[in-house]
């Protein structure tokens, strides 16, 4: 590309220019966000054209107040369509608001324990009731997408959140996230979140068949699960787990949303063309414009690669029936939504 130095910036100018610094500049070129106009082949110097300033300056604004980078670019692929910009700036307000609710919420738990006797453990310990076929649903809704990685050991486990009275199960593997929500029958106890270790959970599938009310008592020193006649203990795993909400912010934009039939898009999948990618079997899901999905064609209005392996699993974790696919784009994630239960597909690059 040939270009006059005169009329294009450095990366200095550009960062004294757009608010941002040299080294998020860097990034944002790096993640395909925002690319420089022109890059010297012979030393790798960045220049910025004039015109790349107000994109910059809103890259810039946004990093301040936190929008995840999927937001980030989804605001810039729209900046012809102003009522899409202020849908995802309110969208990322609202979760901004929702995580100073959640700060609120837990400040005024940890005021209420200075408080009282905190070398009384049993002051601390949340008691729950929940059915057993209940449990058993949301534990293999999410199973699948624990990490195994030795190195991870907070995502080698089920993450159990008891928060406003409702409780939820969280996986992931960092690659794909699994989410499903438990009915309560009894519950005494402050909020809490702890990672139940994989071989805890593992024994407690089987006792769950039996039937009947489980008793989970939950603190984060401890598990207790009384279910089927036994009674399982263990100790949670001694890491935080992520940050779940923040993930499920990149979803939470205008995507398209369509329903399909669970069975035959597994059928449709595990025929689909695949390519292999660091030994992952990759494929195209599509939606087309009258609505319906298809696996590997390429060439439709909206489409996202995905691992196939985990797209079966995650479809097998969401029973029969019908589900609520949410797509928006190859570079934003994959979710599949049922009756009780979310799952989280990342994309692949082609």
């Amino acid at each position: 590309m040939e270009s006059d130095d005169d009329e294009l910036r450095t990366i200095g100018e550009m960062a004294r220019a757009s608010g941002l610094t040299i080294s998020a500049l860097r990034f944002y070129d790096g993640a395909g966000v925002l690319s420089p106009a022109f890059v010297d082949p012979h030393n790798g110097y960045r220049r910025y054209a004039a015109g790349q300033v107000p994109a910059a300056r809103l890259v810039a604004g946004l990093r301040r107040v936190g929008m995840p980078l999927p937001q980030i670019i989804a605001m810039l692929g729209r900046r012809d369509d102003r009522p899409a910009m202020h849908a995802l700036l309110d969208a990322h307000l609202r979760r901004l608001e929702d995580g100073l609710t959640d700060a609120r919420r837990e400040l005024s738990r940890i005021h209420r324990m200075i408080d009282d006797d905190l070398d009384l453990v049993e002051d601390l310990m949340t008691e729950l009731t929940v059915p057993a076929g209940g449990l058993h649903a949301a534990l293999a809704a999410v199973r699948y997408a624990a990490g195994s990685e030795p190195a991870l050991p907070t995502l080698r486990g089920v993450f159990i959140e008891l928060l406003d009275g409702a409780l939820r199960l969280v996986t992931t593997d960092r690659y794909r996230m699994a989410i499903a929500d438990v009915p309560l029958t009894d519950l005494t106890g402050p909020d809490v979140g702890v990672v139940a270790p994989l071989p805890l959970v593992d024994a407690l599938v089987p006792l769950l068949a039996v039937g009947g009310p489980v008793r989970l008592s939950l603190s984060p020193d401890a598990i207790s699960i009384a279910a089927g006649g036994h009674e399982l203990t263990g100790v949670p795993v001694a890491a935080e787990f992520p940050d779940y909400r923040r993930a499920l912010a990149a979803t939470a934009g205008e995507p398209l949303r369509v329903s399909v039939d669970a069975a035959a898009l597994r059928e449709a999948a595990s025929q689909a063309p695949t390519v292999v990618r660091e030994d992952a079997h990759v494929m195209v899901l599509t939606v087309g414009a009258d609505g319906t999905v298809e696996a590997g064609a390429p060439d439709r209005p909206h489409q996202v690669a995905v691992n196939r392996e985990f797209l079966l699993a995650a479809l097998d974790a969401g029973g029969t029936g019908q589900l609520v696919l949410e797509l928006d784009g190859p570079i934003m994630p994959l979710a599949l939504r049922g009756p009780d239960s979310f799952a989280v597909l990342m994309p692949v690059r082609l």
